[in-house]
């Protein structure tokens, strides 16, 4: 294969002598690289498995993978895997996300990998160092395209440096719906148009870096209310609907010049209401947009024009996972029209090896009983080799691991990025009420501050930047105190220290509002734990009020929470829950927030979603658009 590859690869050299004034024809330079290449060859480029745990001969059990090794190395080899994905077990520190990189890259020396990761920003950060941003929802918020520009670049730097060429965002879902449990904060607005412009100047600062860009959830997955990793969502719109809203941004991203997409585990009946019989429990489903020939082929490449790269979601996701068999997910995919399945198989150990091989003998029976014809296989690998010529993965380029890791140390959570982090989520900061002048705290020497949030690691996000404020002089010194309330009730002893405090912060972290309304009013009951995420920070609100203290609640995820809270003197949203552990601020969110309370920040954020009410169902609570000037009062 080494020979074929080079011969090819010189062919291209002694083209370009003859066309030095043209650019290189992508197209035809894959074209004749895929023509040399078995059909096993082809399928390998079409899987991306993940490596993230892995257990060795004499291991007990699986083990986060952050050194390559030979079993894994031979496997790559083995089955010429055209892409590895990364997760946050891979990637624990800068050096040795470098070495491990470089590592893969070394096991497939005759087509380098697509190494990808989900580095979106915000709550979904796999790397563990690096910039982390407040995310999408948040740039939303902060509403300057450049702003996200700006992350997409900084991303695209990073993730290059660390030798990872492939990045599964933005996300373009719209979140128009409040209920959505598993997009929320991930995606930048309940607005096509803001979605769409936010987006594309992520993607394309992405791009700029040459690390490939795939936008997600083809075709929308923000107006569901189940999460597709434990579920099968369904959307019910037509399609006069679909292609007004949800559609918009996946078709600006196409005109913009999109590297790739990446599918939608959810059913849509309007593009294609084909039933298959569920392996889960022998009910018919409909089926979900992964594995449909009419999204993934008649809408998406024939209708919207898309001649990238398709690669599915996860397939060992539930909604797929429980209703289709390993091979026949793969199998059905790919005949729908996708080019990339993205982990096809869990595989953690030699012994468990076989599932690539059933895979890929299932994909390969496919092909030769003319299920799959063979030149959509080829039109498949030669998208995926035309994206690594054009993004600079292939041909391979040769630099000693040394200077790799030298540039990474020196890119990855360098000073002006994390200086461009901070500014942004300030900017994003939303305030959505401060009755009587609340905000901003002004605390008096040794004055007694009360922080409150499900978790100590928010918690411990909030005391620090208190506690940094203080060294910086910027406040007063203050006695801090916390509450950790998730799972809990709210007991005398959590009334005492309400009443013995001076000021308290609580943040709130809802990902789903449920809330129990009688007659217009939120249930306030405080004796279920299993109502702890509103009725707790009710209650330290109440208490709080009831003796006369300057309270302010701070949303932390998604800002459809801060209708539970609608008596609050103060309310602010950050639009990310991530706080303090190892040393280290895992998100710019909740500091942003702190700084805004005590005043050091002009906090400009307005919001990107409508927020309904919680009390009078059907009626907007907080409209899109809105957030308040903490100086004046006034609706910004």
């Amino acid at each position: 294969m080494k020979l074929v590859i080079s011969a090819v690869l010189l062919l291209f050299i002694v083209s370009g002598t003859h066309h030095a004034s043209t650019k290189p024809d992508i197209p035809s330079q894959a074209e004749q690289a895929v023509s040399r290449m078995t059909l096993d060859e082809k399928l390998g480029q079409m899987l991306m498995p993940d490596f993230r745990n892995w257990q060795k001969k004499g291991q007990s059990s699986p083990q986060a993978l952050t050194q390559m090794n030979d079993e894994v190395a031979g496997l790559i080899q083995k089955y010429r895997f055209g892409g590895v994905i990364l997760f946050e077990e891979n990637v624990k520190s800068t050096e040795q996300t470098v070495r491990l990189t470089d590592a893969f890259q070394k096991a497939s020396p005759d087509i380098p990998l697509l190494l990808s990761i989900d580095q979106e920003g915000g709550i979904v950060t796999r790397l563990g160092e690096g910039t982390h941003f407040p995310g999408n929802m948040a740039l939303g918020a902060a509403r300057k395209t450049a702003y996200a520009s700006q992350t997409g670049a900084i991303i695209g730097k990073e993730l290059k440096a660390l030798g990872i060429n492939t990045n599964f965002a933005p996300v373009l879902d719209i979140n128009n719906n409040p209920g959505n449990p598993v997009i929320g904060v991930r995606s930048f607005s309940s607005d096509r148009d803001l979605t769409a412009s936010l987006g594309l100047a992520s993607m394309k600062a992405q791009q700029k870096q040459d690390v490939a860009a795939a936008v997600k959830h083809f075709p929308g997955h923000g107006d569901t209310d189940v999460d597709s990793h434990y579920g099968l969502p369904l959307v019910t719109h037509s399609q006069e609907r679909l292609r007004q809203i949800e559609l918009y941004p996946f078709r600006k991203a196409i005109q913009a010049g999109a590297d790739m997409i990446m599918t939608a585990h959810v059913q849509f009946p309007a593009f294609d209401d084909t039933t298959y019989k569920s392996k889960l429990d022998g009910s018919d489903i409909l089926v979900p947009a992964t594995l449909s020939k009419k999204v993934m082929t008649h809408l998406l490449r024939e209708e919207m024009g898309f001649n990238g790269v398709i690669v599915t979601d996860a397939l060992n996701m539930k909604a797929i996972a429980d209703h289709f068999g390993q091979e026949e997910a793969v199998v059905m995919a790919v005949k729908a029209g996708v080019d990339i399945a993205l982990m096809p198989a869990q595989v953690t150990s030699l012994q468990t090896e076989n599932r690539f091989a059933q895979v890929l003998a299932a994909l390969k029976k496919a092909v030769q009983k003319g299920e799959i014809p063979v030149q959509q296989i080829n039109k498949s690998a030669e998208r995926i080799i035309s994206l690594k010529i054009k993004r600079g993965i292939y041909p391979a380029k040769e630099t000693s691991l040394n200077k790799k890791v030298a540039k990474a140390k020196q890119t990855v959570g360098s000073k002006n990025h994390l200086k461009a982090e901070k500014q942004i989520a300030e900017r994003s900061v939303t305030v959505l009420q401060n009755k009587n002048r609340t905000l901003p705290f002004k605390p008096k020497k040794n004055s007694r501050v009360l922080i409150a949030a499900p978790y100590e690691d928010q918690t411990a996000s909030m005391e620090q930047t208190i506690r940094q404020l203080i060294k910086k002089k910027e406040i007063r010194p203050v006695t801090i105190s916390k509450m950790n309330f998730a799972e809990r009730t709210f007991n005398d002893e959590y009334k005492k220290l309400v009443s013995d405090a001076d000021y308290v912060i609580t943040g709130s972290y809802v990902v789903k509002n449920d809330p129990v309304v009688n007659d217009g009013t939120i249930d306030d009951s405080v004796t279920d734990p299993g109502k702890w995420t509103t009725a707790f920070p009710r209650a330290v609100m109440k208490s709080a009020q009831s003796n006369h203290k300057p309270f302010v609640l701070m949303s932390l995820r998604n800002p459809y929470d801060a209708a539970n809270f609608e008596e609050a003197e103060a309310l602010i949203a950050v639009y990310g829950f991530k706080g303090y552990a190892d040393g280290q601020f895992l998100q710019p969110n909740i500091p942003a927030g702190i700084e805004a309370i005590f005043g050091q920040t002009k906090p400009k954020g307005r919001l990107p979603v409508d927020i309904p009410s919680v009390t009078h169902p059907g009626t907007t609570l907080y409209p899109y658009g809105f957030g308040i000037n903490l100086k004046n009062g006034k609706p910004l």
